[in-house]
């Protein structure tokens, strides 16, 4: 069935990703249509608010940005996803657009964490120093993250 909710996009309602708790900065909203940026891809996505169309973040596979990306998550993060195990979860980082790709900035120490069985999301800061708030798109593949 599909479903608009004060969206002019047509979904199903299981494709939605929802947010208990909501992102940073934007607790009132709960549920998001990821849209892949390119077809059969999910390295880049516009994560689409249902509640207001006009909040969306651009969203990037981390682990396609930089190979040795591990993000450790606290056993809570865990229990609130309802995640029995790793391989239900996918990891999202938001991309800051800048004018040009050498301008635009992603945030690996802030990652969306996704259970891809539920449907649950959290966004989590993570205790490690050795992710930043902001990594520069240009200099991700010269810089040890």
């Amino acid at each position: 069935m599909k479903e608009k909710k004060g969206s002019s996009f047509p979904f199903e309602k299981e494709e939605l990703i929802s947010f208990e708790e909501g992102l940073f900065g934007f607790e009132d909203y709960k549920h998001f249509l990821p849209l892949p940026i390119t077809e059969d891809s999910d390295a880049v996505l516009n994560l689409l608010s249902v509640e207001d169309e006009s909040l969306s973040f651009i969203i990037m596979n981390p682990f396609l940005l930089v190979r040795d990306y591990e993000p450790r998550l606290p056993q809570d993060i865990y229990e609130k996803l309802e995640a029995k195990d790793e391989a239900d979860l996918s990891y999202y980082v938001i991309c800051v657009v800048g004018d040009s790709p050498e301008n635009s900035m992603v945030n690996f120490k802030c990652p969306i964490v996704v259970n891809t069985v539920s449907r649950k999301a959290v966004q989590v800061i993570l205790e490690s120093e050795e992710y930043r708030f902001r990594h520069s798109l240009k200099d991700i593949g010269k810089e040890v993250v």
